[in-house]
């Protein structure tokens, strides 16, 4: 896990977003998977994650709180999370202030169909080349037809691995663009979930905020977070 550490972005979100900005402009291609506990204890049992985790050409954001503080706890000097609902959000900014093209796949068919609306709406400069949810049988095929359209920017709602795992597999046939899986970001986006108070996101609960509003999810934040930092603790004591 040490090795996870080490790949880490360190810097500020802020920094980060400018890198995007950059590659985006130059058409450079970048693979950037959001981290939190559960990714790290995922890599643990998934010899595919952990390869695909520890790829050169995969870029590793902090975006879980649990994730900078335990970094911070063995000596890693993390500035701040980058959280992947930001992550995508400028994306469609820079997207739309460069004229670039976008394939969004993922998600429920209404909330694709919102998150063309809110595209057309407030990014009309940003082409959509595919909108595809994610229920479809062959995501793969999805993945032939993201390669056809050469999108400059795809976004994979698919939820953790699944988004990763899709991405990583087809990643090496593209000589362009920005992929990121971005979990539950079109629920937000699209207007069909709410995002923390911003007390809470200023305080580095939206973990907590997400509990009390889906209760269902405090055995894998359990299973993920908790297990997680028992996890770290062993190094720390080492």
């Amino acid at each position: 896990m040490r090795k996870l550490f080490d790949k880490l972005y360190n810097k500020s979100a802020e920094s980060f977003h400018t890198i995007m900005k950059s590659n985006l402009k130059k058409d450079k291609k970048m693979f950037i998977v959001t981290a939190n506990p559960e990714t790290f204890m995922m890599s643990e049992n998934d010899d595919e994650m952990r390869e695909l985790l520890l790829d050169k050409e995969s870029i590793l954001v902090p975006d879980g709180i649990g994730i900078v503080k335990a970094a911070r706890s063995i000596g890693y000097n993390i500035e701040e999370r980058i959280t992947g609902i930001d992550i995508a959000s400028k994306l469609l900014e820079y997207g739309n202030e460069e004229k670039k093209s976008i394939y969004l796949f993922g998600a429920k068919e209404e909330v694709i169909d919102s998150m063309k609306d809110v595209l057309m709406d407030k990014y009309s400069n940003l082409k959509i080349v595919g909108a595809v949810d994610g229920y479809v049988k062959d995501r793969d095929k999805v993945f032939e037809d993201i390669k056809k359209t050469k999108p400059d920017i795809v976004l994979v709602a698919l939820g953790i691995p699944y988004q990763e795992k899709l991405i990583y597999k087809h990643i090496k046939d593209f000589n362009k663009g920005i992929f990121v899986g971005v979990g539950g970001s079109f629920d937000v986006i699209s207007g069909h979930k709410k995002r923390a108070p911003k007390l809470f996101i200023k305080l580095n609960l939206e973990w907590l905020y997400r509990i009390i509003k889906e209760p269902k999810r405090l055995k894998r934040f359990y299973d993920s977070n908790v297990k997680f930092l028992f996890k770290v603790k062993k190094y720390k004591d080492k």
